[in-house]
């Protein structure tokens, strides 16, 4: 096995014990990205320089006996995340040759912890999309078939991921985005609860629904980098002080023995892929051998969940992106007037999908439609949020599909955006709700593409939804299968 396939925790393994070097992953990951990224184009910004220069540094630090959780890991950052000199673009034409001055809290964890960053991951046009085909520039393909979609709008990270481009990586979870591309490159993505991982200098799409996640190749990969990126954070007045417990320990779960997992009725019905359902049936029979007790249960506002979602996060977006105008930061096109400099700026800078979430936004907040369809929203919302509430009432997890159908094919939903946006039917309720759930590969489709599960739990459980899905890793051998591994 080549080391840009291995997960974290052993290359850390390897690393201590003198075998390898932070070099020689580098030189295996960046070997990868060579013999691939012309086909699966993951990434945006390549920093192959500065990760051998971090790499020498990591060394030093490692051999003068700091303790560094990621001492020596590649890992990609999705590039709605700033970092400090390096282009943020959101994949956007508008930020183009945006250098910020800072580093989000994130990536500051991530270097103080000794991890490596590699590069700016490609992505869906502000986090807006479900296949990471509304990118200036270009769509990234799917490691497993490059004739399908990766997911979004987290794709870039998800596909670097799978196919040995990184280690780790981060993404960002609006309403799946962390989830849905982790299902379909067949890795583990986690959306924390909100508040429990810091947005500063995550650029906002729907500020009340954002939140930064691990994207990783295994569930102990997860919790070793969710581990690092947790923690209260004074410049992100959301983010929540908690006594943090440890993550990896979470993994030791062997059984789930008195353990009551609930199964939504509304979450499993015609309308989802064949091969998801069997998928969904095989995870019951696993939980059930581990000791768990699989129940049905209803949520019954979750039918309305994606389109509460579709007008809360949108109203959201034209306020976060009117600050995008041309004056202060990236595209800034020439015209005869001020007003005619906005228009072409941000008629040209934006993408399609972008400026209809924007228009959709505005009109929801404008004045005689705020209470029929933003205010109606709010209410909607708190009303999915009880359901969960009076769920886990009942039992200690959920379980659903990640999405409804695996991975499909390039161009095949772009031109119709009410069928891409039901691909994140499952995982938007989640984000409404502000708890926490991840994403594991529970099997295969019949065309061999991997397929998602996803359990729930409630806030701040993210110690709990580890270890569940820790022990449904440890009975199955699916996750440790790779679209590139020799």
């Amino acid at each position: 096995m080549e080391l840009c396939d291995m997960p974290a925790w052993k290359l850390k393994e390897m690393i201590s014990k003198g075998e390898i070097g932070p070099e020689d992953v580098l030189d295996s990951v960046f070997n990868r990205i060579d013999a691939v990224e012309g086909t699966l184009n993951s990434y945006i910004t390549l920093l192959r320089d500065s990760s051998y220069a971090q790499a020498k540094e990591v060394k030093r630090r490692l051999k003068e006996g700091e303790s560094l959780p990621l001492g020596g890991i590649p890992i990609a950052i999705k590039d709605i995340i700033c970092t400090k000199g390096i282009e943020t673009t959101c994949a956007s034409k508008i930020l183009k040759g945006f250098r910020p001055p800072y580093d989000a809290t994130v990536v500051a964890r991530v270097k103080r912890a000794g991890g490596i960053i590699v590069g700016k991951t490609n992505l869906d046009e502000f986090a807006m999309g479900s296949s990471t085909e509304n990118s200036a520039f270009g769509p990234t393909r799917n490691p497993w078939n490059p004739e399908t979609v990766p997911g979004g709008s987290s794709g870039g990270s998800a596909a670097a991921v799978a196919a040995g481009e990184a280690i780790l990586a981060l993404g960002s979870d609006t309403g799946g985005s962390v989830r849905q591309p982790a299902a379909f490159c067949g890795i583990v993505g986690l959306k924390p609860t909100y508040g429990l991982v810091s947005r500063y200098g995550l650029i906002a799409y729907a500020s009340s629904l954002d939140q930064i996640g691990p994207m990783t190749k295994d569930v102990k990969d997860c919790a070793l980098l969710l581990q690092v990126i947790a923690g209260k954070d004074d410049k992100d007045s959301t983010s929540i002080k908690l006594n943090l417990p440890n993550y990896l320990e979470a993994c030791e779960v062997k059984d789930l023995k008195g353990i009551k997992i609930g199964l939504p009725r509304e979450c499993v019905s015609e309308s989802i892929d064949r091969s998801v359902a069997r998928v969904i049936e095989e995870a019951k029979r696993v939980f059930e051998k581990l000791g768990a007790k699989v129940v049905e249960i209803s949520l019954p506002h979750i039918e309305y969940a994606l389109p509460t979602y579709y007008i809360i996060a949108p109203a959201e977006a034209s306020s976060n992106l009117a600050r995008y105008d041309g004056v202060q930061y990236g595209l800034r096109l020439k015209a005869g007037s001020l007003r005619e400099m906005y228009l072409e700026t941000r008629t040209n800078g934006f993408g399609e999908e972008v400026k209809r979430r924007i228009m959709i936004g505005t009109y929801v907040l404008s004045a005689g439609y705020y209470d029929a369809f933003y205010l109606k929203a709010l209410k909607v919302r708190r009303l999915v949020k009880e359901d969960f509430d009076e769920a886990f009432k009942e039992v200690d997890y959920i379980l659903t599909p990640t999405s409804p159908t695996p991975a499909f094919k390039i161009g095949e939903k772009i031109d119709d955006p009410i069928l891409m946006y039901l691909s994140d039917v499952f995982t938007v309720p989640v984000n409404l709700a502000g708890i926490c759930a991840i994403s594991i590969n529970g099997g295969f489709s019949d065309d061999g593409l991997p397929i998602g599960i996803q359990i729930i739990g409630r806030a701040f459980d993210e110690y709990g939804v580890l270890g569940v899905a820790s022990a449904f890793e440890a009975e199955t051998e699916c996750h440790s299968r790779r679209p590139y591994r020799r």
